[in-house]
């Protein structure tokens, strides 16, 4: 019999991938089964073009307690029987239809990623792009989405401690919103999501069960073409204080009453159909559910709609039999609604149930074998030509000094006070350094230990060279968390891309793994989590290639945290590379993008230059030398160092510092592998200067901090800019953009 085209469309299931699961199970599927398969082999679920890459990925190391892919999130060990757990994840088609819901409930999501492992959710953060904010329909998605992360995450109770976001016209239509929790308890409270001990109870917590949602993964699995609007009802809709409840019922669960379960698992992406079908084979056992049984919000509901509903703020329990009753009491004790609705079972298959009728009986390894399609990547045919484009060959900068203020005030340096001041970013009370600097860093009560954890990313460095720009990723997001003091630990990424049915996105996909792979491995920052989300493109074609990270760092005592902030009087040291820089490094640099509105060149970066430099600033904090520090990032030499200032509210006079060659490149060119820092005295900046040389590294003492502009080089060749305007600029550019 012929299978309906509208079913196929609805799963996102092509024709050879049917004929794949009708002889994978020698028969025709029944409806409930294909909406089943249909949604754990679409991408969001299944990885089917993703996960063939996932082989480069390093995953072991020195903190990582979780084998990748097995749980949740990934887990990390921070000393004295602490555990760490983070994840990011995607919601990006929800949001380009719904900003607001799309984003709260992709917070709602990752959180729950963390709390099913028994771990307490302690800080979010965001990694967002946007088209220009020239672009009314694109500030108005900007708008929605922040107010979505802010409205869900503080009426949870969960701090959102950082992000960072950039806008560009590959993004215009299709945005990214990516946002990633982190989670901390201890190692002996930790959850497995897994469906072990046949006979005991499957039991679903939280709301009711409605058609919001539904086929939510297959539609984030699909490019976003005209009429998407019609896909509306796939946006699902949140309820961050239910979710606080499930939050709270599921830390005490696992706090102190680990005994009673055998495994927790949340409801995501193709909501009970996931949840079950993958803890079951995360145990090697099977699933027997009836769907008359799960509590419901809408009338007529069908087995399929139940199945595939990603209603939010639900969770799976699998408690051991003879503690059934006490589990079901404590979700009672915390207002939630808990229903048994099947038990585990022996032998491998899902069953599902309509009451009498049995509406799916399908092997959880036909469920959990999607197709795998090996990328089959061609290098773009622009490519070339893009790589070629010379920065050189553009005037050198004509005025510095307005070309700083320009950028302090461009939409993707500006502060981002506008954003994160709607965040509720001290909530709990663990947030040591707030948002506004390169990481946040986060105490654990009760101990002098803590983490950092950022954010980064940037998609043009990664559309001019794949493999170089997510190595460039890696390693910033890396510098971030070192610049607090912190050692970087492990990372977590969201492999944001085009449709990977294409030959160049799948080169790029491809590429952008390797060379992610390639920065993780040097730097010791194993892959512990993470997820993939292709197929982000608009008619008008896909986004820049963004691999974004999220990278978390351990720091030892809390108290000793760098920040940013410039001290007045202190000395200021450019360390990993001369001040002087050939107008190269400015290819995909802010500079390139706002000033000569150009995209080209060779993003370059050296990873052994790179860790040496890491390890550096890492050891001069040790040592007691260091009072602030900031990576060198967007915007250059001069930017960080305005940022600096603007952030300690003191000026500094680098004027002695002398550009011979190209200004453009030294004083806004992006090369990687640099830190400033500030240093009390010159017996401290001549032990920094030693310490750098007797590893090879570069240093350069700049000047020293002080009175009220941000001068750097000599009268005529450098910067010389009152810290008011500096200021005025920096605070106000984001304002000024989403006025329009």
């Amino acid at each position: 019999m012929a299978v309906d085209e509208h079913a196929l469309e609805a799963v996102a299931m092509s024709h050879a991938e049917y004929d794949r699961l009708v002889q994978m199970l020698d028969r025709e599927p029944t409806p409930v089964e294909l909406g089943m398969a249909g949604a754990l082999w679409s991408e969001h679920c299944g990885y089917k073009h993703s996960r063939p890459l996932f082989k480069h990925f390093p995953t072991t190391g020195e903190y990582v307690l979780t084998k990748t892919g097995e749980e949740n999130a990934g887990a990390i060990d921070l000393g004295d029987g602490w555990v760490a757990v983070f994840k990011m994840e995607s919601h990006n088609h929800p949001s380009a239809l719904e900003p607001y819901e799309g984003a709260a409930t992709g917070v709602g999501g990752i959180l729950r990623d963390i709390f099913a492992m028994g771990m307490r959710p302690v800080a979010l953060l965001d990694s967002l792009r946007f088209g220009p904010l020239t672009d009314r329909n694109n500030r108005r998605l900007f708008g929605g989405v922040v107010a979505g992360i802010g409205g869900y995450g503080n009426c949870v109770g969960v701090p959102t401690v950082g992000g960072e976001v950039q806008m560009d016209p590959s993004y215009s239509g299709n945005p990214l919103v990516n946002a990633m929790a982190v989670g901390v308890g201890r190692r002996e409270h930790m959850l497995s999501a897994s469906a072990r001990g046949v006979g005991n109870p499957l039991v679903l917590v939280g709301a009711d069960t409605g058609r919001d949602g539904i086929h939510g993964a297959t539609f984030a699995s699909v490019e976003l073409a005209e009429g998407s609007d019609d896909r509306r009802p796939a946006v699902q809709v949140g309820n961050p204080f239910m979710e606080k409840l499930l939050m709270e019922a599921c830390v005490e669960l696992a706090e102190q009453h680990r005994d009673w379960i055998e495994g927790l698992q949340d409801l995501g992406a193709a909501g009970l159909t996931s949840s079950a079908v993958e803890a079951a084979d995360r145990a090697g056992t099977g699933i027997d559910i009836d769907v008359a049984l799960v509590p419901r919000r809408a009338q007529g509901m069908t087995a399929y709609e139940v199945m595939l509903s990603e209603s939010q703020e639900r969770m799976l329990v699998i408690p051991k039999v003879e503690h059934l009753n006490d589990v079901l009491q404590l979700f009672r004790r915390w207002e939630l609604h808990a229903d048994v609705i099947g038990h585990v079972t022996g032998d491998g298959v899902a069953t599902i149930r309509d009451g009498a009728e049995v509406m799916a009986r399908i092997p959880i390894a036909v469920l959990t074998d999607p197709p795998q399609y090996p990328p089959e990547g061609v290098r773009p045919a622009d490519l070339d030509a893009l790589q070629a484009i010379d920065p050189g060959a553009e005037a050198d900068v004509a005025d510095p000094t307005a070309t700083l203020l320009r950028l302090l005030g461009s939409e993707n340096i500006a502060s981002r006070r506008w954003i994160f001041r709607q965040y509720d970013h001290q909530v709990q009370n663990n947030t040591v350094v707030r948002p506004g600097g390169d990481a946040a860093v986060l105490r654990l009560k009760g101990s002098a230990r803590g983490f950092a954890v950022s954010t980064d990313c940037n998609g043009r460095l990664v559309a001019l060279n794949p493999r170089v720009g997510a190595a460039l990723a890696v390693a910033e997001a890396a510098r971030n968390v070192v610049a607090t003091g912190a050692k970087p630990a492990a990372l977590t990424d969201c492999l944001n891309f085009g449709n990977p049915e294409k030959s160049d996105v799948a080169y790029q996909l491809e590429e952008a793994i390797i060379g992610l792979s390639e920065a993780a491995r040097a730097l010791g920052t194993p892959v512990i989590s993470g997820n993939a989300s292709l197929y982000n493109e608009t008619p008008t074609g896909a986004i820049f290639p963004t691999p974004s990270i999220g990278m978390v760092g351990v720091l030892q005592d809390v108290t000793k945290a760098l920040t940013a902030a410039l001290p007045a009087g202190a000395t200021v040291v450019l360390l990993g590379g001369p001040v002087e820089q050939p107008a190269s490094t400015l290819a995909g640099s802010e500079y390139q993008h706002v000033v000569t509105d150009t995209l080209g060149g060779m993003p370059a970066i050296d990873l052994d230059l790179e860790a040496r430099v890491q390890r550096l600033v890492l050891a001069a904090h040790d040592r007691g030398l260091l009072t602030a520090a900031h990576d060198l990032a967007d915007g250059g030499l001069a930017v960080a160092l305005a940022e600096m200032c603007i952030l300690g509210g003191t000026g500094i006079d680098a004027s002695g510092v002398t550009i011979e060659g190209r200004r453009d490149g030294a004083l806004f060119g992006e090369a990687p592998s640099r830190f400033l820092v500030a240093v009390e005295g010159d017996d401290a900046a001549a032990q920094l200067v030693a310490l750098a040389l007797a590893d090879d590294i570069d240093a350069t003492v700049l000047g020293i901090a002080g009175g009220d502009r941000v001068r750097l080089g000599a009268a005529g060749t450098g910067v010389d800019l009152a810290l008011d305007a500096a200021i005025a600029a920096y605070d106000g550019g984001l304002e000024t953009a989403l006025r329009g």
